[in-house]
């Protein structure tokens, strides 16, 4: 039987309704935020990947299968969190996951490595639905949760520096720009101007070598193979990097924002989204820490609209996924310190916001202070990053000495 006229009409409506609104919420500040976080998860971390795969001798299919994966879930995830909660949660994958990757594919064979990403999947479905990683957000104060996330992008922002050296007329340019805007242009997102700027004085000063394309493959399932030197060697650690450098500066940069995330339901979506991702060939697909806190921060424009940032920097991922051959080849010909440069730039005003949070107060200072110089050190003990042990850290020094 079909719907009732009075329910089609209502369903109808709604539809209309919710559709009007996003409309509505569009706007320069959040499409600006969207745009720069898509870009800086296209650029490096794609480059990451092809040297990942080149090291694990992957056939083009593979390679193809792991662009898809990452960026197709990894988008799709944006797109169902942000209209889910009406809350920036960008998705992604993760980029130290990529990393350290890049060091053990050659110790494994492909299958071997499907198992291990499926198992890193599981892991975190595990911890979300256990609420375990809720119980550990909430002992730790918010402002220790803004300095670990100070001390994690201001390593970003400092690599604006040599990067601006290495290139005097993109940079300068882009640094012009970025002051203009911020003093006469208010409407016009600053941050996006200095990215468009060095683009522009960057491909009129210099001719960018672009590489052959890539051979289409259509993606396909990979079937698993699970060993415990696997599970132990590869699940593990990449879980604990994507929890604690995906997760917890993702959530971090949520709250920082003034926003209520639902932490359990982010964990344990991730998970399934990455046990999805792993089974075409990819490692994760999760809330990214980096794109979340862009489109979080104060240059997103009024806090019940930034949610629009992630569905525009989710449309674009979800694409590039599925033209990753085709695009791949023109950003492996863009300079390293043209990332940095676009990085630095995307991370100034969360740096700012979360310093701000961070030390406003006297009542955390020690705590902010140690969480924010752990967690910059960039320093790993016990296969666990740095942001984790600022996190820890400053939440013990929270508890005892500054309780």
């Amino acid at each position: 039987m079909g719907m009732p006229e009075k329910r089609q009409r209502e369903f109808i409506s709604h539809k209309q309704g919710t559709g009007q609104r996003l409309l509505l919420d569009i706007n320069a500040e959040n499409v600006s935020s969207g745009l720069i976080s898509s870009t800086l998860v296209m650029t490096g971390p794609a480059m990451l990947i092809l040297q990942a795969a080149e090291a694990g001798k992957f056939t083009d299919q593979q390679t193809i299968g792991w662009m898809f994966a990452v960026y197709f879930f990894g988008g799709l995830y944006g797109l169902v969190m942000a209209l889910l909660f009406r809350m920036p949660i960008t998705g992604g994958h993760s980029i130290t996951g990529v990393a350290f990757l890049a060091t053990v594919t050659a110790q494994f064979t492909y299958p071997q490595l499907i198992g291990s990403y499926v198992m890193a999947g599981v892991f975190i479905l595990l911890i979300g639905l256990t609420g375990l990683f809720t119980k550990i957000m909430k002992w730790v104060p918010k402002e220790v949760i803004a300095a670990m996330l100070g001390g994690l992008v201001t390593g970003y922002v400092v690599q604006l520096v040599p990067a601006i050296k290495e290139m005097p007329i993109a940079g300068g340019a882009a640094v012009v720009s970025f002051l203009i805007c911020s003093r006469y242009l208010k409407r016009f997102p600053p941050v996006l101007a200095a990215v468009m700027t060095a683009l522009i004085v960057l491909l009129l000063s210099k001719p960018l070598s672009i590489s052959t394309e890539l051979a289409f493959f259509f993606p396909s399932i990979q079937m698993p193979e699970f060993t415990w030197f696997g599970i132990l060697t590869v699940s593990l650690p990449l879980a604990m990097l994507i929890l604690s450098n995906d997760a917890a500066p993702g959530i971090g940069a949520l709250e920082s924002s003034h926003y209520h995330p639902p932490i359990r339901k982010i964990i344990s979506i991730s998970g399934l989204f990455s046990i999805g991702a792993s089974f075409f060939g990819g490692q994760s697909a999760n809330i990214a820490g980096m794109m979340t806190a862009i489109c979080a921060g104060p240059d997103s424009g009024p806090a019940s609209k930034r949610y629009m940032g992630s569905i525009v920097s989710a449309l674009i991922i979800l694409f590039f996924g599925i033209f990753a051959w085709t695009i791949v080849p023109f950003i492996q010909s863009l300079p390293k310190a043209f990332v940095s440069l676009l990085a630095g730039f995307a991370l100034i005003g969360v740096l700012h916001s979360s310093i701000q949070m961070g030390f406003s107060t006297n009542r955390y200072r020690l705590s902010a202070l140690a969480a924010f110089i752990v967690t910059m050190s960039n320093v790993s003990f016990l296969s666990i990053s740095s942001p984790v042990w600022g996190l820890v850290i400053g939440a013990v020094l929270a508890s005892t000495i500054e309780k």
